[in-house]
């Protein structure tokens, strides 16, 4: 297996199960899907808080909204850190990289 990884991805092997009602969801991949789930929430508080500086009566919110993605936007490079050191956690030798960078 030459450029492979040899060692699967931990986040990926044993997948997540949401029950609601009687539908089941697949969490497979749960750090590209934490790492997903932030972008958006980053692009929701940016957008409100643009929408927001329209008005000067909800600016003050606005600038609340901008401050929460910015802090947000620090949250996906802990995600890929935390990933990281799950996979170097789980193998005690080089687990190389993968080819998805989240």
């Amino acid at each position: 297996m030459t450029g492979m990884n040899q060692y699967p991805d931990p986040s990926s092997s044993t997948p997540l199960v949401l029950r609601i009602g009687h539908e089941e969801l697949l969490v497979r991949r749960r750090y590209e899907a934490l790492s997903i789930a932030n972008d958006i929430l980053v692009a929701l508080w940016f957008a409100a808080g643009s929408v927001l500086f329209f008005w000067e009566s909800t600016s003050t919110t606005g600038t609340w909204l901008f401050l929460v993605g910015s802090i947000e936007l620090a949250v996906r490079p802990v995600i890929r850190l935390s990933r990281q050191l799950h996979l170097r956690r789980m193998h005690t030798g080089s687990p190389g990289e993968s080819a998805q960078d989240f």
